[in-house]
């Protein structure tokens, strides 16, 4: 037996695993193909990752998020173990180094988009490699039911065949019942092992508030409730409007969204992290990937599109298992504004065809070339161009990448990165014929050692101008002169969006559009959307209990510390004696009133106790039921 917890101590520093870790990995050692559904912070990673140090060979993961990726390789790495990615945005060269360290070199875990599996490179390094385990994160975008289906997740199934023999560990926190059957079916995940964990989370109190001043509900909640927090909106433009007056306030602030340059990003979130700053105001563009165990409150101030959308980003709090909160804002008109949100997100086919001709026309990309191909993209610069509306743009946008044909990172960041082209000798070479190139490579080496021969690494230019004593205009400069003499490789930093075409450019009038799955899943997604809206006015049933039902878990109990269980429990402690006066009081202000219109008047309080309470009150004939079926007292209600 693998002393399985020697290596999660070795490389995590943890002494024992969280419910379902162990069994699931042990499952996955003994090559048996395992679906693992765990809640948000619930330690999935940990799943793949620890087998992986106990076997031979690399783990190929598939992840949809670069942000997502990037993060984890870089945990990893930090951690002492290699790993690497491969993403929009890296050289040709860069991809080829990559691949080739995973074949001869000690990379443990290659991080790729569902996307690369199919390009002939990757397919031919990977006969090439010991791959011991293939792990799906976020296997949920694998199901057209799920709330973030991506098409290239179906090309999966395809490269598990390149690779017969390897086991598979599929991993997410949100599925439903149908999901997780899609998952095991388009994965072919045959005899699979399901360790599912329930979505309950024991130390986390939902809570959903109707609220007209929703900025004065936030900071009742932040000076009730320390510690670090988050502020879920909308859009970009509230970030900054919610930072701002909780900052004028007392309460430290900062707004995060996609569209900050990557430093100002960087630094933002590092602040929150160190809780140098107590809050981030943020789109959902923050959060996934991000290790903060100690988040106290996650506020809502607009509501998601979806339930799962909903438990992953409430679900950031709490993640050290002690108390925490998950609030919800909303006010009627936002109910049924969730609907025509949707409305916006699915605009006319014909609208899809203009963005992807523009695209093409606006990088220059002829038909039936491309694939593949990446560049940096400025939708205010693309619209402009083109006379498109930005809105309606980026949801055409969103679109075409559901349906497969684009791909588009809105948080891409990488810093400038270098590889030596040539050897030790080589370079020597150089040195001798360059005498004042000699210290500045000398400085390179010493900063990054002997893994700038082996790979990409990483660099500074800022850090490499203050210990050679230079501007960093300068170093810029003979980096670039090394480049163009083919001694190193020169990637420089990029901080825009980027923009990959998937398939071979099509012309626009005949992009295969499935118009009728995007139908289909317009009508899934206003489904969802009506979900929201239940769970967020329902004001009877507990918070916990409703989110289990939307996942098919029915077996819970009431998790009573929910705004809906607190209310109930002061009812409670009121003593249930106060309920039959106060139902009688109702009937006889009101004369005569429907059961329905009587029920609405007590919808603070739990449905079960209330009926329970009036069907008694109609046996004792204290209450009575006419000819027209309302409700009005007798006589004996006197006494």
């Amino acid at each position: 037996m693998i002393d399985l917890r020697a290596v999660l101590k070795s490389y995590w520093g943890y002494d024992t695993f969280r419910p379902f870790q162990e069994d699931a990995i042990r499952t996955v050692l003994n090559g048996i193909d395992t679906l693992v559904l765990l809640p948000t912070g619930g330690g999935k990673s940990i799943c793949f990752q620890v087998p992986v140090m106990a076997m031979e060979g690399v783990c190929i993961v598939v992840t949809p998020l670069i942000a997502l990726m990037k993060d984890q390789v870089e945990q990893l790495k930090k951690r002492g173990i290699p790993a690497a990615a491969i993403h929009t945005g890296m050289s040709k060269n860069e991809i080829d180094i990559t691949l080739d360290n995973c074949i001869h070199g000690n990379t443990k875990f290659l991080y790729v988009s569902p996307e690369r599996l199919r390009t002939d490179i990757m397919i031919a390094r990977a006969s090439q490699m010991k791959i011991c385990l293939l792990a799906i994160d976020e296997a949920h975008c694998i199901s057209a039911w799920g709330y973030d289906f991506r098409p290239s997740y179906l090309l999966i199934s395809d490269f598990r065949k390149r690779i017969p023999g390897v086991p598979v560990m599929a991993l997410t926190a949100t599925a439903t019942e149908e999901v997780r059957a899609d998952i095991l079916d388009k994965l072919e995940m045959k005899n699979a092992r399901v360790f599912k964990q329930s979505f309950a989370r024991a130390n986390l109190s939902y809570s959903a508030f109707a609220e007209d001043n929703k900025e004065k509900k936030i900071l009742q909640v932040l000076k009730n409730v320390s510690g670090s927090a988050i502020v879920y909106v909308r859009t970009r433009k509230r970030t900054k409007e919610i930072a701002d007056w909780l900052n004028r306030h007392g309460i430290s602030a900062q707004a995060y969204h996609a569209g900050l340059p990557f430093k100002e990003r960087s630094e933002r979130q590092s602040a929150w992290i160190k809780n140098q700053v107590r809050t981030v105001v943020a789109t959902n563009a923050f959060g996934m990937g991000i290790d903060k165990p100690d988040v106290r409150t996650v506020i809502h101030f607009d509501l998601p599109d979806n339930l799962e959308a909903y438990y992953q980003e409430a679900g950031r709090a709490g993640r050290d298992e002690k108390k925490a909160y998950a609030v919800a804002l909303f006010n009627q008109l936002e109910l049924g504004e969730l609907s025509d949100n949707i409305e916006r997100r699915y605009p006319p086919i014909e609208m899809l065809r203009r963005v992807y001709q523009s695209l093409a026309n606006y990088y220059q990309v002829p038909v039936g070339s491309g694939e593949m191909s990446g560049y940096s993209f400025d939708i205010q610069d693309f619209t402009g161009i083109f006379g498109l509306a930005p809105n309606e743009t980026h949801y055409a946008l969103k679109l075409l990448e559901e349906e497969g044909f684009i791909q588009l990172s809105e948080n891409f960041s990488d810093p400038s990165r270098v590889h030596f082209l040539v050897d030790n000798r080589e370079l020597y070479d150089f040195q001798i014929r360059y005498q004042e190139f000699d210290s500045f490579i000398k400085v390179i080496l010493r900063l990054y050692g002997g893994e700038v021969f082996t790979e990409y690494v990483r660099i500074s230019e800022v850090e490499i101008a203050q210990v050679y004593f230079a501007p960093e205009a300068e170093v810029i400069k003979k980096l670039k002169f090394l480049a163009e003499r083919d001694i190193l490789d020169y990637q420089p930093r990029r901080d825009k969006p980027q923009l990959t075409f998937m398939t071979p450019r099509y012309d626009a009038g005949l992009l295969p559009l499935n118009v009728f799955e995007i139908q289909r899943k317009k009508e899934r997604d206003l489904t969802k959307a009506s979900a929201v809206a239940r769970y967020a006015s329902h004001t009877r049933i507990c918070r916990t209990l409703l989110l289990l039902e939307y996942f098919n878990e029915f077996d819970a109990e009431e998790c009573g510390i929910c705004d809906i269980c607190i209310k109930k429990k002061k009812y409670e402690a009121a003593g249930e004696d106060t309920l039959p006066l106060r139902i009688i009081q109702h009937i006889t202000n009101e004369g005569l009133i429907t059961p329905v219109k009587l029920s609405h008047a007590f919808e603070d309080t739990d449905e079960s106790i209330f009926l329970k309470t009036l069907q008694t009150l109609l046996e004792e004939e204290v209450v009575r039921y006419d000819a027209s079926g309302n409700l009005s007292i007798t006589n004996k209600a006197q006494h």
